[in-house]
Formats: structure tokens, C-alpha cells, sequence
């Protein structure tokens, strides 16, 4: 048999802000084929409303924003990885800024003069927005410089299946030839062969009973790339959002940790504040700890929610400053500048995901992974508000550098892969088979591996993840694909992951709770959790 032929110099999986940003500069260089799930404007980064944190004024120092980020990951940071990042933002953003993303400028101000946000855990004001929608407009600007590309191809609504891997010999890595993916349309498996391809899948919210994430974050690259026998790490420290809109409709509507920035207070029903009792710096805390105390008064006090009063402040500067949430609040029946509004934590951001060097690469050779589906060491066990947006635009760009690097010299060739083969597979008839599964997943993750752990719910959680993954693989390969079974599948994975480096990890620390190991251990646990297919 001969060798497969090319497709495309570069696959991108995933269409959020690493992945564009990859694209865009790739196809300066070859061929690019983007693949997203959905719509190409719908990704993770579309609904980052915060901003983006980078140094920018001439108050803040480099130095303080890496303290800032080392301080947050409960000293589990990679120190390297996190003075990398941050000495890149500027340029980073200036990218972006360059390719037509419009940030908030200060009334009056220079060209360079933007209006910039405080967060929780920051000691500046560093953090770049658009109002309190910055994801869609980065999403924006980077799809029409996308669309402006002559070699670059966007496939929506295309779903991946698998990484097409070469098996190193005599000790060599293995190779990442690009992957098999499904149209949805068509119900179609194609093959798509690449020269190098970059994971940039997002999170996994969607393992959770209730997150901020769209559907469509269900960990595949994390999934995948286990798969492929890539190393995964830290997945214990999810992220739980402290405030989400609770509202029956809302779907965990997002409410920006931008408004505790500029002064939203939490309160009990009786109006009473209470972050003062868990943290000197009160509502501007890291996430961890707001979320851990939301969740503990809750629980003391059998509450549904807790609630956000940013009312005391200027109607006016309310309106002005968060337009998308004060009226997707008003649609919802509360008036953030007349009343509290109520709220709970939602599963957010994932914190661990496939690990990488500096240069996005993964140990697979011409596999790289950039943005949330990375582990780069730059969050370590808590990430800082508004450091995932610089996390994937700087990462989104030292990916392609070394990939351009790599491929001006490349000379490999594919082996020959098979096309798709379905084999005995039939039509599934009984989707209700797959809808039991994924809600199983979601709640027993949401009840037994939310924000507060214990080993005896995590050894619940696990027993009963495996089984459900035995039926799944059973059920997988016994019917044609569509895009539920494979997000079914990656989401079983990625909820035993993190099942499993929970249970690794005996102490507390960032994210990580559990009332067996309530302290937090440096002198055992200053180390990643990593796991490998063959662990």
C-alpha cells in the first residue's frame, strides 16, 4: 500500500481564539483546514465576557502580573510557563488588535489608551474588554480575518473522531497525521490527512450537570488525545464559575467577574454580606474560594442561591458598562441597577487538559494543543480571571512558530491509513440509551466531584463512570456515528480523568477540595497529577 496523500499542511480542531489565531498565520505559510463543531462563531471564547489580562498600563509591571498569576495557582504554576505567557500578552494582544478586534478605549484617550478592568486576584487594572462581551468580539474580528484567508478552509459542523496516529519503532515518538471526522450533514466519516495538527477543542463544561459553557464543550481533544496516548494533567482543578444567573431558563447565564471588580457585593437573602468571613480582599478573592464560600453558605443554610448587588453604583455606568448582561438580566426579570440579583457557581473552566511545552507541542510529534484544552503550567491549581483569553492567544501563536519552523524542513511522509470503515454498524434506535448516559454523567459528576470532594464519592463516582464507559464502547461500536455518541464517549473519558486525579491527589489545594485531606500538602504535592492511557 502507498502512503497516504496530503490534505492539508495544517489541521486545526476547534475554532475559538487559539485555533483562529493558529489558522490565520498558517495560512500565510500552506494550506489550512479548520474544523468546528458548530457554527464557526460558536466556541468557548465566544462567551468570555470578562476580557482579556495583559500589562498595558504604565502603573503595572510584568513582575506583578506574574506574582499576581503565581499567587492564584496555589504554587502548583510553572513559573517559566507563567513569565512566558505574561511577557507575551502585550504583543499578543497587539495581534489582535491588529487584526480588527476593537477593545473599549477610554472616552477621550490616545490611540493606545483602553479602559481597563480589575478582576478578582489582580492588583492592577490589566484586563483589555469589549463592554462585557470581549469573546464575540475577538470571535468577530478573528472569523472575518479567517474569511479573508485564500488557503484557509473552515468545516462546520464537522466533528473529530480520532487522531490519525503512526506508531513510533525502536523508541521513536509517535506521529500525528491528522484525523478521522465527521460530517454531520452527510453523516459522512472523512479522512483528513495533515502535515501538523493542533488540538484547540475548548473545555468540558458539559461533564457537569451546570456550567457557563455552550453544548458543544464536551473535552473532545482531551478525549482524543488520551486516546492517542498523549499525557493528560490536572484535571481535578475545575473551575467553578462563583456566579452564574440562576434562573430555570437562563441555562447558567454568566455574570462577568467584572462586576465584583467594579464593586457588585454578594449577599445572603437578608442582605447581609459575608465574603468578609472567608477572605481579606472580601469579593475580589480568588474564584476558589468565592466559590467555595457561596457554596458553604448555601449548604448552612439550605439556600437555593445567594445573590449580586452592584445597585449602589451609577445606573447610568451600569448600563453603559455591561450592556449585554444588564439587559439579558432585564429579559430575565431583574434590574441589576435597582435590585440584588440571584446567583450560583456553575463548572467553568478547566484548568488541567493535555500537557504541552512552551511551544504548544505534545510528546506525539506534529501534534501541538493550545488554549483551554492545554495544560501549559500557566494556571496550575487556580486560574486568575481573564488569563485564558491571553493563554490562548499567546499559545495560539508560539504554536505556529514552531510549527512553521518544523515544516520548512519536514520531508515525512504518512503511512497509508485506511478510510473509515463503519464495518457491521447500524442505525441507533434507541436514543434515549444515549441521552440516560450523558445525564447520569453530568449529575453524578455535579453530586459527588463538584466543588467539595470526599473519597467516598469520589470511589462512587468512579465505579459507576466505568460501567457507564463499558456500555458506551459497547454501544459506540455497534452503531453508525453522529455527533451525540462521539461527545458521549469523549465525555465519560474526561469525567474519569478528572474522577481519577482527584483521587490522586490527597490534600487541598486551588480548585481541589475534599473534606478527607482538608490541608493543603507541599511537602508531597507540589507536582502535577498526570495520567496516561496506560497508567
Amino acid at each position: 500500500m502507498g502512503n497516504s496523500s496530503i490534505d492539508t499542511d495544517f489541521l486545526v480542531i476547534g475554532g475559538g481564539i487559539a485555533g483562529l489565531i493558529f489558522a490565520i498565520k498558517a495560512a500565510e505559510t500552506g494550506t489550512v483546514t479548520v474544523l468546528t463543531k458548530a457554527a464557526s462563531d460558536e466556541a468557548n471564547t465566544a462567551y468570555a465576557q470578562g476580557g482579556i489580562a495583559s500589562v498595558w498600563s504604565v502603573d503595572d509591571t510584568f513582575e506583578s502580573h506574574i506574582e499576581d498569576t503565581l499567587r492564584a495557582g496555589a504554587g502548583l504554576c510553572d513559573r517559566a510557563a507563567v513569565e512566558a505567557i505574561v511577557r507575551d500578552g502585550p504583543e499578543a494582544v497587539r495581534d489582535l488588535i491588529a487584526l480588527g478586534a476593537n477593545f473599549t478605549r477610554i472616552e477621550g484617550g490616545g490611540e493606545d489608551e483602553y479602559d481597563l478592568g480589575r478582576e478578582g486576584g489582580h492588583s492592577h487594572r490589566r484586563v483589555l474588554h469589549a463592554q462585557d462581551l470581549t469573546g464575540r468580539e475577538i470571535m468577530r474580528a478573528l472569523g472575518e480575518a479567517a474569511r479573508g484567508r485564500a488557503n484557509l478552509r473552515v468545516l462546520e459542523n464537522h466533528v473529530a473522531v480520532d487522531l490519525l496516529i503512526e506508531r513510533g519503532a525502536n523508541g521513536e515518538a509517535a506521529q500525528c497525521w491528522g484525523a478521522y471526522a465527521l460530517d454531520k450533514a452527510s453523516r459522512s466519516v472523512q479522512k483528513i490527512v495533515a502535515r501538523t495538527t493542533l488540538l484547540a477543542t475548548g473545555g468540558a463544561g458539559k461533564v457537569y450537570l451546570y456550567t457557563t459553557n455552550p453544548d458543544i464543550a464536551s473535552g473532545d481533544g482531551v478525549a482524543i488525545a488520551y486516546r492517542a496516548g498523549a499525557p493528560i494533567a490536572n484535571m481535578e482543578f475545575y473551575q467553578f464559575h462563583p456566579t452564574c444567573l440562576y434562573h430555570p431558563a437562563a441555562k447558567s447565564f454568566l455574570i462577568s467577574e467584572a462586576l465584583r471588580g467594579e464593586g457588585a457585593i454578594l449577599r445572603l437573602p437578608d442582605g447581609a454580606p459575608f465574603m468578609k468571613h472567608y477572605h481579606p480582599d472580601a469579593e475580589l478573592a480568588p474564584r476558589d474560594i468565592v466559590a467555595r464560600a457561596i457554596d458553604s453558605e448555601m449548604k448552612r443554610l439550605g439556600l437555593d442561591c445567594v445573590y449580586l448587588d452592584i445597585s449602589h453604583r451609577d445606573p447610568a455606568y451600569i448600563r453603559t458598562r455591561f450592556p449585554n448582561i444588564y439587559q439579558r438580566c432585564l429579559g430575565y426579570g431583574f434590574d441589576l441597577t435597582a435590585a440584588p440579583i440571584p446567583v450560583v457557581p456553575a463548572a467553568h473552566y478547566m484548568c488541567g487538559g493535555v500537557m504541552t511545552d512552551l511551544s504548544a507541542r505534545t510528546p506525539i510529534a506534529r501534534l501541538y494543543a493550545a488554549g483551554e484544552v492545554a495544560m501549559t503550567g500557566l494556571h496550575g491549581a487556580n486560574r486568575l480571571a481573564s488569563n485564558s483569553l491571553l493563554e490562548a492567544a499567546v499559545m495560539g501563536r508560539r504554536a505556529f512558530a514552531d510549527a512553521r519552523a518544523r515544516l520548512a524542513h519536514d520531508e515525512g511522509a504518512p503511512p497509508a491509513f485506511p478510510e473509515w470503515d463503519p464495518g457491521a454498524a447500524i442505525q441507533s434506535e434507541q436514543r434515549v440509551l444515549i441521552t440516560q448516559s450523558w445525564d447520569e454523567i453530568r449529575r453524578l459528576m455535579w453530586n459527588y466531584v463538584g466543588i467539595v470532594r470526599s473519597d467516598r464519592r469520589l470511589e462512587r463516582a468512579l465505579r459507576r463512570i466505568q460501567m457507564l464507559r463499558e456500555e458506551i464502547h459497547s454501544y459506540y461500536w455497534d452503531h453508525l456515528l453522529d455527533s451525540d455518541l462521539i461527545e458521549l464517549r469523549n465525555l465519560a473519558i474526561v469525567a474519569e480523568l478528572v474522577v481519577r486525579c482527584a483521587m490522586a491527589r490527597k490534600e487541598s489545594r486551588g480548585l481541589h477540595y475534599t473534606i478527607d485531606y482538608p490541608d493543603r500538602d507541599d511537602a508531597h504535592w507540589l507536582r502535577n497529577t498526570v495520567l496516561r492511557r496506560d497508567n
